[in-house]
């Protein structure tokens, strides 16, 4: 039996593979947006940020559109619209300037939103003690049952309850957005950031350009007296 083992053992170790083994990356996390303030607070952000960089502070500054939108061809959708005017605010109540149309010497902000959706995910590890916690709680549960003397203890599965649906933890989805803020003089990049967050499948339309469908247009008859 010791020397069966031994092999099962050493087939563990084996240093060869007939192709690479799929791995993790470290545990990190990812915010999700799903409310008009979660803009508000990347617009923060990025105002923050241009304002800190001296190639920019003391620019005029312009925030475009996109080629799509100019064209009327496409919509950006609520985000890209909210996201200009919670942009402009920031920046303009810490003292940018900012101009309502492009000039010579201004420089230009670009907003670029990218929805990413993954269509054939595996399974995502939960958070690591997630099943620590939940289990815990599960055993302590059966305390008071057995022990009436000390009812107490029945609170910690609640408790450990309340932490875990207390908001801290979200689904993951198969739906997330890249937000990038350029600013661009010229054919120079003199500022680029991208952010990351997951979002809610409905609302994908909220971040995704979309045709703008038009009306067809009426037939006009004319009307004549003349023969």
């Amino acid at each position: 039996m010791g020397l069966v083992s031994a092999m099962l053992s050493g087939c563990f170790y084996a240093n060869t593979s007939q192709a690479p083994i799929a791995t993790t990356y470290p545990y990190t996390e990812q915010q999700r947006m799903q409310a008009a303030h979660h803009w508000e607070v990347l617009a923060r952000h990025e105002a923050s940020s241009i304002l800190q960089r001296e190639r920019v502070r003391f620019r005029d500054l312009h925030i475009t559109e996109s080629d799509n939108q100019a064209l009327h061809l496409y919509s950006g959708g609520e985000f890209e619209r909210g996201f200009r005017t919670l942009l402009t605010s920031e920046l303009v109540s810490r003292g940018a300037n900012l101009t309502t149309v492009p000039t010579p010497n201004a420089a230009n902000i670009h907003i670029n939103v990218e929805v990413v959706e993954h269509r054939d995910r595996g399974f995502i590890r939960p958070p690591a003690g997630a099943f620590t916690a939940l289990t815990t709680g599960i055993a302590v549960a059966t305390i008071p049952i057995n022990r009436w003397t000390e009812p107490t203890l029945g609170l910690i599965p609640a408790a450990i309850g309340a932490d875990i649906v207390s908001g801290s933890w979200t689904h993951t989805g198969n739906e997330e957005v890249i937000i990038t803020t350029q600013i661009i003089d010229g054919e120079r990049i003199l500022y680029s950031s991208s952010n990351i967050y997951y979002i809610n499948a409905g609302d994908r339309r909220q971040y995704a350009p979309h045709r703008v469908v038009r009306a067809p247009a009426t037939p006009t008859v004319s009307i004549t007296d003349t023969w």
